[in-house]
C-alpha cells in the first residue's frame, strides 16, 4: 500500500468514527474522558517506557535540551495529563446549543443549532502531552481526531493514545475504534497527502514555531486555523499611571518571555517618555531585558545608569520581531494614533495593550487596534483559553475567518440550520 493510500485508509476511518462519535450523549462522552484519565495514570510506567525510547532518539539527532526537556514526560507531567482530561469532562457540551431560532412568515420554524466539526487534524512538535490535550478536546467536542506529531515523540504518541482508545472502548460499548488516530509514519510526505484528502478532513490545526505552521498552510488544501507569530505590544498613553504602567510592562515581557502573548515591542506616548521611560526601562533592565531602541527613546535612557550590554539601537526589522526572550524594542509614538498605526502596521493580530487613565483614549485604542485581544491596563499574558475562563485551549488564532484568538470547546464546533415545516413549498 503506498503512502497516499495509507493516508486515505486513514481519512476514511476517521471520517467514518466521527459519524459515530457525534451520536455519543454527552454523559458517555464525560464518562470515556474520565476512563481515559484513569487509564493514563495506571499506565505511567508504560509511557514513561515509550517516553524513554523518544528521548534516547532525541539525544541520538541532538537535540537541544530545551527540546528534549519539551519531549521529557515526568510523571508529574503525565498526572498533569489525566487532570487535564478530567477538567475537560467537567465543561459543559459545546454540541447542541440553541445558537438562534426564528419564525418566518410563511410559518417554517428554523433553529440554528452548534454541532461537531468532523474529522480534525492536529500537527505538533515535540511535547507528547498535546497528543491527550488535543484528542480530549476534540472529542469533547464531538470530532475524530488525526494526530501527527514529531518523529522525536512517536513512540510517545502512540503509547498515549492507545491507552486512551482502550480504556474509552471498555468504558462505553458504542466506542467507535478509529475516534483519535496517531499517524502511523514519520515520513514528512504524509502531511500534504493527508491534507489533500478534503471530502474527509474538515480542519487543520497545526502547533508550533512558525517554520511549521507555513510549511502546513501553503501544502494544505483543507481549512488551516493558524497563527504565525505573536508580535505583541504595550503602549503606554500620557495618561497611564506610571507604577501600574510599569507592572503591566514587566508582567507582559518578563512573566514567560517565551511564549506568544508576551509582549515584543513597548511603545511610549512622546509627550510623557521623559518621565515614564527611565522608571519602565530601569524595572526592565533589573530582570536583565535588552533594550532595542529607536533614536529617541535612546537618546533619554543613554545618560541613564544600567549595563551598557542591555541598551542598544533599535533596526528596521526589530518593529515586527517575535525574539521570545528577554528583548524588548521600544519606540516613542506622537499620540495614540501614532501607537494604533504602528501596531496595526507592525503587530500580528494576537494580543496588544494600552495603560492609561483616559476613558476616550482607551475606547479608541480598542476599537481600532486589529488584533484578537485587545487590552486596557492588564497585561497582554492573559490571551489563554484557561485564563480566558474556557477551562481548557487547544490553541490560540489570529485568523478572521472562523475562530480568533483562544480557541475552546465552542471554537471546535460548527453549526447546522433545522427547518420544521408543515409542507411549504417556496413559490
Amino acid at each position: 500500500m503506498t503512502l497516499d493510500d495509507q493516508m486515505l485508509d486513514l481519512a476514511k476511518r476517521a471520517k467514518s468514527a466521527s459519524y459515530e462519535l457525534a451520536k455519543l450523549s454527552t454523559d458517555d462522552r464525560n464518562r470515556c474522558l474520565l476512563a481515559m484519565a484513569d487509564a493514563i495514570e495506571k499506565n505511567t510506567s508504560i509511557i514513561k517506557e515509550a517516553n524513554l525510547k523518544d528521548l534516547e532518539f532525541g539525544r541520538s539527532i541532538d537535540l537541544s535540551s530545551a527540546m528534549l526537556d519539551r519531549l521529557e514526560l515526568t510523571p508529574k507531567r503525565i498526572s498533569g495529563m489525566a487532570q487535564g482530561l478530567r477538567e475537560v469532562a467537567q465543561l459543559p457540551d459545546p454540541t447542541g446549543k440553541v445558537l438562534n431560532e426564528k419564525d418566518l412568515q410563511n410559518g417554517l420554524k428554523l433553529q440554528k443549532l452548534s454541532c461537531p466539526l468532523g474529522v480534525i487534524v492536529i500537527i505538533y512538535e515535540s511535547r507528547p502531552n498535546v497528543t491527550a490535550d488535543a484528542a480530549g478536546l476534540c472529542f469533547k467536542s464531538g470530532s475524530a481526531t488525526i494526530l501527527r506529531g514529531g518523529k522525536e515523540a512517536i513512540h510517545s504518541n502512540q503509547a498515549i493514545a492507545k491507552i486512551m482508545m482502550e480504556s474509552a472502548s471498555n468504558a462505553v460499548t458504542s466506542f467507535p475504534a478509529d475516534a483519535v488516530i496517531v499517524v502511523p509514519t514519520i515520513d514528512r510526505a504524509a502531511i500534504p497527502s493527508l491534507l489533500s484528502l478534503t471530502e474527509h478532513i474538515d480542519l487543520c490545526m497545526p502547533r508550533g514555531g512558525e517554520g511549521l505552521i507555513r510549511a502546513v498552510s501553503e501544502c494544505s488544501r483543507v481549512p488551516v486555523i493558524k497563527h504565525y507569530t505573536g508580535v505583541c505590544h504595550v503602549f503606554v498613553h500620557e495618561k497611564a499611571d506610571i507604577t501600574m504602567a510599569t507592572q503591566v510592562v514587566v508582567n507582559s515581557k518578563c512573566q514567560r518571555p517565551g511564549v506568544c502573548n508576551a509582549i515584543e515591542t513597548l511603545l511610549i506616548d512622546k509627550s510623557a517618555a521623559k518621565e515614564f521611560l527611565p522608571v519602565i526601562a530601569a524595572a526592565l533592565w533589573n530582570e536583565k531585558v535588552e533594550l532595542r531602541c529607536d533614536p529617541e527613546s535612546y537618546d533619554i535612557l543613554k545618560d541613564h545608569d544600567y549595563n551598557k550590554d542591555l541598551l542598544l539601537n533599535a533596526q528596521k526589522q526589530d518593529w515586527g520581531a517575535e525574539y521570545l526572550d528577554l528583548i524588548l524594542a521600544v519606540k516613542i509614538v506622537d499620540g495614540i494614533g501614532e501607537a494604533i498605526a504602528h501596531i496595526n502596521t507592525h503587530g500580528s493580530g494576537h494580543s496588544d495593550a494600552i495603560v492609561t487613565s483616559d476613558v476616550h483614549a482607551a475606547e479608541e485604542f480598542l476599537n481600532e487596534v486589529d488584533s484578537a485581544a485587545v487590552y486596557w491596563n492588564a497585561s497582554t499574558r492573559f490571551t489563554d483559553g484557561a485564563q480566558f475562563g474556557m477551562g481548557a485551549e487547544i490553541g490560540i488564532s489570529t485568523d478572521k475567518i472562523g475562530a480568533r484568538g483562544p480557541m475552546g470547546l465552542e471554537e471546535l464546533t460548527t453549526y447546522k440550520w433545522k427547518i420544521y415545516g408543515k409542507g411549504q413549498v417556496r413559490e
